[in-house]
């Protein structure tokens, strides 16, 4: 998986960059969780991966190259004022379930 920044934007108002990126997925052939794509962007732009949330994640009809938007926020607490909720669970990792003690 390779991930390369199109664009990035700086939004002082929102206090966050907007980033267009672009995946090539030639060796998995499928587009790349989330949560992959989460943590390449994070490491690209040195940031905190919780910092970094993907809205828009798509894949061009018979290419392996996928297309996406991403905010980076400067906290947490901001972020999660102007996300949608349905938005930060997306770019949350999958919980656990939790094992019942049998009696």
């Amino acid at each position: 998986m390779e991930v390369k920044i199109l664009s990035e934007n700086e939004n002082p108002l929102l206090k966050r960059r907007e980033v267009v990126f672009q995946v090539e997925h030639n060796q998995t052939g499928s587009t790349p969780p989330r949560l992959e794509v989460r943590n390449a962007i994070a490491k690209i732009l040195k940031t905190d991966v919780s910092l970094v949330f993907i809205k828009k994640l798509e894949t061009k009809t018979g290419t392996r190259k996928s297309v996406g938007l991403a905010n980076v926020y400067d906290s947490l607490e901001h972020a999660k004022l102007i996300e949608p909720e349905y938005i930060v669970k997306r770019n949350m990792p999958p919980e656990k379930p939790k094992e019942e003690g049998k009696e």
